[in-house]
């Protein structure tokens, strides 16, 4: 039996404000990462793809990185269902600094996000 090579899936993702930023950057992750809102079914550890793209910047930011996060649909407190992705490799630690320059003021902040 061949095995089969899993083609990380790709998500385009634009967010266009800081105060959406705040809410879905998942500082407590060592590397930094998104939370994504869908209903679209994945599995923790599943590889993939994000194309990236920041409040006002016309650049698209490629990044890959791992599901480490799911919000089931029906979870407690009336979160947003969805999933985490934990960025990774050098591209991945770009962009959580240029996330974290976007969100200098609101690091430390108690605001609610999609995941804490």
């Amino acid at each position: 039996m061949d095995d089969v090579v899993k083609k990380p899936q790709v998500l385009a993702i634009t967010i266009k404000d800081k105060v959406v930023l705040q809410a879905t950057y998942m500082s407590f992750l060592k590397e930094g990462g998104l939370f994504i809102p869908t209903n679209r079914p994945i599995a923790l550890g599943e590889e993939v793809s994000m194309q990236l793209t920041l409040i006002d910047e016309t650049e698209k930011l490629s990044v890959t990185g791992t599901v480490v996060w799911i919000t089931p649909k029906g979870a407690q407190g009336n979160r947003a269902p969805g999933f985490g992705v934990q960025f990774s490799g050098e591209e991945g630690e770009r962009i959580r600094n240029k996330i974290e320059v976007y969100l200098a003021a609101t690091l430390k902040a108690d605001n609610p996000t999609h995941t804490m």
